[in-house]
């Protein structure tokens, strides 16, 4: 029979290990490069991207009707309001019929809008939204939402997909300042 105090350390060195893994899981093996590509802005501006600075950017592949996109945007702006020039974030709108830069306004958004940006999708692997990717100023994808790995609980399997988003959103957003301040630092 296994005491008390052996069963804490034994469950508390399976929760260290899936804590390692989740966290590493957010960080590739080897930093890729990100795809380069040029699209216009809301004003019809060609930006090229990657771009090249001491800073990181984050490209958000999102739509107006995305739950997961709603519940992480707040987050988003909040990274944009803590770190200011340092971040930026290019709003990479997709799939989407509604107006973009109506709902940025609506939440008082500060993100670059790109609002044609389903031809970008393939480059990222993008399928679904939201895709999200935080580049350094080299040009390497340092983060890819895609490759957070979550471990779901029957609990969870039964909610709906706004609180799906609401409980997902503020780990990523963690994980995302966590991967600007190791760029930041570099």
């Amino acid at each position: 029979m296994i005491n008390a105090s052996l069963k804490i350390k034994l469950m508390a060195g399976v929760l260290f290990g899936l804590f390692i893994v989740l966290v590493t899981s957010s960080i590739p093996a080897e930093s890729v490069s990100a795809p380069e590509f040029t699209i216009a802005d809301e004003n019809g501006i060609q930006i090229s991207l990657p771009r090249k600075h001491n800073g990181a950017d984050i490209y958000l592949f999102w739509a107006t009707w995305c739950p997961y996109c709603k519940a992480l945007m707040p987050h988003l702006q909040s990274i944009l309001d803590e770190y200011g020039e340092d971040v930026r974030i290019f709003a990479l709108h997709i799939k989407d019929d509604e107006d973009p830069r109506a709902f940025l306004d609506e939440m008082g958004y500060d993100f670059v809008l790109l609002p044609d940006a389903n031809a970008v999708m393939p480059l990222f692997g993008v399928k679904g939204t939201p895709g999200l990717f935080l580049v350094d100023g080299k040009g390497k994808i340092r983060f890819n939402l895609y490759e957070m790995i979550f471990q779901d609980n029957e609990a969870y399997e039964v909610l709906g997909n706004r609180q799906k988003a609401a409980r997902r959103a503020p780990a990523w957003a963690a994980e995302i300042r966590r991967v600007i301040d190791q760029v930041l630092k570099s």
